[in-house]
């Protein structure tokens, strides 16, 4: 079973066209066959694959290789910037559309939901009902919500309770983490920006404590990891002397960031080999960005292109995901493995 652990969906009950006409609603439309994202008072045609429908996505996935998709909303639709109550909302509009399909195609689809994490109790809450009710096998965040990045100890009820009901938790980046002009120039925001983003947050889960603190975590950084792999020398380093950098974590930055979880989205061979030497090929997954034009579109290829052997390739594009989400062999069930 071959598994992409990284794609987005913009759920039809979350559009503009199927419910009451909210603010935080996107419209998607076709313009001369091209799709265009209506959103926040933009048109955004950056997503170049299917976007709402599941059929469509899934005809896409298999097309490469790609046996089930881990679906996840598109990031803009997390609803951080809502007041808590409008957001719960409009996380579970997307929760329960999910497991809807999550249900009516249980060998092809699951599915990690949103909740509203500007409210961590409340965030928290939210995951314990996704995970207690076995519907998705986790949630995605936000690289950093209102400013504040996820290793900030607000937020330390929301990943106690991932850990406690073994939720798969995706990490993305914002893609406007960072207001540098520089970045909205020659589509800097997104090939340096998002990774940029992604590392600060998986340092910081790093740096902080987080992860040394809750072991039990599964968090999956996407996009590789952004640069994270690049500064895990001058991590260690900092950590080696620096008592700023030793204020929150005992033990070496390296345990931590072989805990974290890493896709393959990086469009380079070399970086994706080194991803996978640090890491261990137990925890790289599969991943496709899906329906983006920065994202890939043959995923497994980039991996079989490794030349990984065969116990390392089965892991990577699917056997980890598998264990992640506790997938029996053609069972759709999400939950912790046993």
């Amino acid at each position: 079973m071959i598994v992409d652990v990284h794609a987005h969906i913009i759920v039809p009950e979350i559009t503009w066209d199927s419910g009451s006409p909210d603010a935080w609603r996107p419209a998607v439309r076709r313009d001369a066959g091209a799709q265009v994202v209506e959103f926040g008072g933009r048109s955004i045609r950056s997503a170049v694959g299917e976007f709402v429908h599941v059929e469509g996505m899934l005809q896409e996935a298999t097309a490469h290789g790609v046996d089930r998709l881990v679906l996840s909303p598109w990031v803009n639709l997390l609803p951080y910037d809502l007041d808590p109550p409008a957001a719960l909302r409009a996380c579970r509009v997307q929760n329960d559309a999910l497991a809807a399909r999550c249900a009516a195609l249980p060998d092809r689809i699951s599915a990690l939901g949103a909740v509203p994490l500007q409210d961590p109790a409340l965030a928290a809450a939210e995951l314990e009902r996704l995970m207690g009710e076995r519907v998705l096998g986790g949630v995605e965040v936000a690289a950093s919500v209102g400013g504040a990045f996820i290793g900030d100890d607000r937020f330390l009820p929301f990943w106690e309770t991932a850990e406690a009901t073994a939720a798969v938790v995706l990490v993305h980046p914002t893609t406007r983490g960072f207001d540098l002009p520089v970045l909205q120039q020659h589509y800097l925001w997104n090939t340096v920006g998002n990774p940029l983003e992604t590392a600060v947050a998986g340092a910081h889960l790093v740096m902080a404590g987080v992860l040394e603190r809750f072991p039990g975590l599964r968090v999956v950084l996407a996009h590789g990891g952004g640069a994270l792999l690049s500064l895990r020398g001058r991590l260690r380093r900092a950590h080696s002397f620096q008592p700023q950098a030793r204020s929150r974590l005992a033990g070496t930055p390296d345990a931590s960031l072989r805990r974290l979880y890493y896709d393959t989205v990086t469009h380079d061979t070399g970086l994706l080999r080194a991803l996978v030497d640090y890491a261990g090929a137990d925890h790289v997954l599969l991943g496709s960005d899906r329906p983006f034009d920065m994202g890939t579109p043959d995923p497994v290829g980039e991996v079989r292109a490794l030349g990984l052997d065969a116990e390392a390739e089965r892991a990577v594009l699917g056997a980890n995901a598998a264990a992640l989400l506790g997938l029996g062999a053609g069972t759709g069930t999400a939950g912790p493995a046993p």
